[in-house]
């Protein structure tokens, strides 16, 4: 099978999953948008123009959105509960941990009180969705022997 193959399969989803690979889409378009324009935290947000290197800064704060958003949507289309269940220590723990008090002491606060605020809510709608699925629903990816069974 080749890479873009692998890449376009459409494996069966849970709600939890559908709602993982969204939010990569977002992710991932907030990220471009960074890179693209990194003033949209002026323009959009409020934030202090900048007084330095924090274009730059913003572009590869973008990139790594962008990955990020990238992998969340190929791990949501995997439909691995582990996918969704992984994502939410990240976004419920570190995410506030870090950006917080870094808006508390100034530094783009709201950029970064606002991402932590959307982070945190597609987080906890992710864990509800999780939690609605049954205890036995098991979605994990065929292994290569099953593949090659048929």
């Amino acid at each position: 099978m080749s890479l873009i193959d692998t890449l376009v399969e459409k494996p069966s989803l849970t709600p939890a999953s559908k709602f993982q690979a969204l939010n990569g889409i977002i992710y991932f378009g907030a990220g471009l948008g960074l890179i693209l324009w990194p003033g949209l935290v002026q323009v959009l947000l409020g934030d202090p123009g900048f007084t330095g290197h924090e274009s730059a800064l913003f572009r590869a704060l973008g990139l790594t959105v962008a990955m990020i958003g990238w992998h969340y949507y190929f791990g949501g289309r995997t439909g691995a509960k582990q996918v969704v269940a992984a994502s939410l220590i990240e976004r419920l723990i570190y995410v506030p941990l870090v950006l917080v008090p870094l808006a508390f002491a100034g530094v783009f606060p709201h950029t970064f009180v606002g991402f932590t605020a959307l982070d945190v809510g597609l987080a906890i709608r992710a864990w509800m969705l999780l939690r609605a699925e049954p205890a036995d629903m098991n979605l994990s990816v065929p292994s290569a022997v099953t593949r090659n069974a048929n």
